[in-house]
């Protein structure tokens, strides 16, 4: 287990954001970004993650699909209001989770999971999606990531054009 401090966190966080600033500058494509994202997330940032990825909202079906992520095998199709990745997507604002077993409306997707922040992700008013981590470890998440996060969902869909595939997410 590693405790960081907020200014280790900060400092973490700071090159991370210059990094998805470089990653991001010339490429637009949604896959390649999310996939990048959650990569960049899971290795430079936090070390007690277990889960950093996206679900990104079908709204044929008007729910969130499992995204690129790192991490453990993970759920699937989440209704909005449904677990903390559902309650942040349905009120958008960030949810910090400092323990999920504590948490009434927690779906338990991974067992290693402990604690948890959702950041929703809209763009031109729509919602996209929302950024899901996990951490291992209790009480990991605070302001601090909540801020930098926020900072990242921003930088990310300014350079990503949303459209997967078969249905588009906006």
């Amino acid at each position: 287990m590693v405790v960081m401090t907020n200014e280790e966190k900060k400092s973490a966080y700071e090159l991370m954001l210059a990094q998805a600033k470089v990653l991001f500058a010339n490429e637009n494509n949604a896959l390649a970004n999310f996939s990048n994202a959650s990569a960049l997330l899971m290795n430079t940032t936090l070390p007690n993650s277990v889960f950093t990825g996206f679900y990104l909202m079908d709204n044929v079906k008007n729910e969130l699909i499992l995204g690129p992520f790192q991490g453990n095998v993970s759920c699937v199709r989440i209704a909005l209001g449904k677990g903390v990745c559902g309650q942040s997507a349905a009120e958008n604002r960030t949810l910090i989770v400092q323990d999920v077993t504590k948490h009434a409306n927690y779906i338990a997707c991974d067992s290693a999971a402990r604690s948890e922040i959702v950041v929703p992700m809209v763009k031109d008013g729509k919602l996209v999606g929302v950024l899901d981590l996990d951490s291992h470890q209790v009480g990991d998440y605070n302001d601090v990531d909540q801020d930098y996060l926020e900072a990242f969902i921003k930088i990310l869909l300014e350079k990503t054009e949303l459209t997967f595939g078969m249905f588009e997410v906006n």
